[in-house]
């Protein structure tokens, strides 16, 4: 039996304490705040509640797979997990809506094609195929297993299948995704249903490569899922997996050093002067904490150091709403953008903060969030730069005014609102600026390839959003469970069969 010091109670962080505590070990996790879940945080006033991190669940077989391999209890005897239909509703720029079913090509063909016109629906069925097809080249390497040495490999090739392009007597195929919106979708709107993937990671989609089609299929492929009483309770049910196998928990204990004896990590330095001695270090925090932690640990996978992909935060703004949630509302409705060039230029270059910036509005069928049936809780979120400071006095009211096209009766039922900045969202995860890491993607010469999950620390390992296959929800389970994998196993685990 090892002693495993995890720095950090974020869901990546729980998922490898759950995995490790029933591998054997003696797991402790300490955590600098008072509480688990990282950004999955709830807030409450009046009988109201809110999730203040995200609102949705991807891919939820990794969180099934994590209550398999660690209990007889599954998933869904710990939380009442729910899958959203229709997936989302969108209200494009030029007015036109759309509501496109949950995990269903057929329905969603249909419904294009019915609101945006014959052929639109066809265009997004077969860039789906193409995307299921660089699902299925990067799946295993960039998510199932731990990050190669020759990850250059990632790096280079562009897993996305793009139809060639003629234009001024030169073939192209798209290498970012603008280029497979407007090459091979041909549609405004279908570019922004493209292009809204990407933004909700803080991805640029001028920039970002096209192996980001991933995303899409996704939550075209395995559907969207909510959890009743929002997803604070996922993180509470893991929590309460670590519980009942053993993990112990120590909060208000922040780590201010990884120590190191005979060239390993030995154990780890708490803020109050104490030491804890381990036979491994898990880290679950964002790379300036690691940084201060052990200035030497983190690498891509074959030594070399690697750049931080660029990251963006968010604005959240919590709105207690008196009358009930009308019948047949959608959960999910993203209200894009009137000018999408201002809104790019707004988020990634140095143009002032666009007035009408693409909201998502998230109204969840959940009696639970509410004090009774005759009021509506509703979250807007948007992406912001990850700058900390910045008034977002003026931002709260363009959205409101955003989702107003969501809902045309919104201020009339508003009784109060609540708004979380990067600023709160620093305080909760520590992540400089409030940034939330991306998920990790192949192509663009690996800037989006997050470090590997061992370290050039033997016994120092990462894991969460800011390291391999990185962030979101899913990837941060993934995470665990390579951790787990490769401390168990021996550095020549290769990820689960």
């Amino acid at each position: 039996m090892a002693r495993i010091a995890v720095i950090g109670a974020g869901m990546g962080a729980l998922a490898a304490a759950a995995r490790l505590a029933v591998a054997g070990h003696r797991v402790v996790v300490y955590e600098r705040t008072d509480t688990y879940g990282g950004a999955l945080r709830r807030f409450e006033r009046d009988g109201f509640s809110f999730d203040t991190g995200p609102g949705l669940l991807p891919l939820p077989a990794v969180y099934r797979d994590l209550f398999v391999k660690t209990g007889k209890e599954p998933l869904e005897r710990c939380v009442d997990l729910v899958q959203v239909d229709p997936s989302s509703r969108h209200v494009f720029a030029d007015g036109t809506r759309v509501s496109l079913p949950n995990a269903s090509r057929a329905g969603v063909v249909a419904a294009l094609d019915e609101s945006l016109g014959s052929g639109a629906g066809k265009r997004w069925g077969d860039f789906l195929v193409r995307a299921r097809e660089a699902w299925d080249r990067t799946r295993r390497p960039l998510l199932e297993e731990p990050l190669w040495p020759n990850w250059q490999v990632l790096a280079e090739r562009e897993p996305y299948p793009a139809v060639p392009h003629k234009r001024l007597l030169r073939t192209r195929r798209a290498g970012t995704l603008a280029e497979v919106g407007a090459w091979e979708l041909r549609d405004a709107r279908l570019t922004a249903l493209l292009e809204s993937h990407a933004l909700a990671h803080g991805l640029d989609p001028r920039t970002t490569p096209a192996s980001a089609a991933v995303l899409p299929y996704m939550e075209h492929a395995f559907g969207t899922w909510y959890v009743r009483g929002g997803l604070r309770e996922l993180a509470r049910a893991v929590y309460e997996r670590c519980l009942a196998r053993k993990v112990e928990f120590r909060f208000g204990a922040g780590v201010t050093g990884v120590l190191e004896k005979d060239g390993r990590a030995s154990g780890v330095e708490l803020a109050d002067g104490t030491v804890a001695e381990a036979d491994f270090v898990v880290a679950g925090v964002a790379p300036g904490t690691l940084a201060r932690l052990s200035a030497q640990a983190v690498v891509r996978g074959d030594g070399e150091v690697p750049p931080q992909p660029a990251t963006a935060s968010r604005v959240t703004v919590l709105l207690a709403l008196r009358g009930a949630r009308p019948e047949g509302t959608a959960h999910r409705t993203v209200v894009h953008a009137a000018d999408r060039d201002a809104e790019l230029d707004a988020l990634f270059g140095t143009a002032a903060q666009n007035p009408r910036p693409t909201v998502t509005v998230l109204r969840p069928d959940d009696p639970g969030l509410v004090p009774d049936p005759e009021h509506e809780a509703v979250t807007l979120t948007t992406v912001v730069p990850a700058r900390p400071g910045e008034s977002c006095d003026a931002l709260t009211e363009n959205m409101i005014t955003v989702a107003e096209r969501a809902i045309p009766d919104l201020r009339d039922r508003l009784l109060w609102q609540e708004v979380r900045t990067p600023a709160d969202i620093a305080e909760e995860t520590g992540a400089e600026g409030g940034a939330v890491p991306v998920p990790a993607l192949a192509a663009d010469g690996g800037q989006l390839l997050h470090p590997s999950n061992n370290t050039r620390v033997p016994g120092l390992f990462t894991v969460g959003g800011w390291a391999h296959p990185g962030g979101g929800l899913p990837h941060a389970g993934m995470s665990g469970a390579l951790v787990a994998g490769l401390i168990v196993e021996g550095p020549e685990f290769r990820g689960s069969q």
